[in-house]
């Protein structure tokens, strides 16, 4: 059975989503520095979490 983690449109669509969480509470709730690195938090999310989740894909088929 194939996993789910193979198509790329799920890998970034979880980064994608949980940014969007972390964007909403930082505009939301927060305001100063505090603000700045929750929104900092999201971008790194966005890139980050796409290639993890493929790199433990290819350790896992490995």
């Amino acid at each position: 059975m194939d996993s789910p983690f193979e198509n790329p449109a799920i890998r970034y669509g979880m980064g994608l989503s949980s940014a969007a969480v972390l964007v909403f509470v930082a505009l939301s709730f927060l305001d100063g520095i505090t603000r700045w690195l929750v929104l900092g938090m999201a971008v790194l999310e966005v890139v980050l979490v796409p290639q993890l989740l493929k790199r433990a894909m290819a350790q896992d088929n490995a």
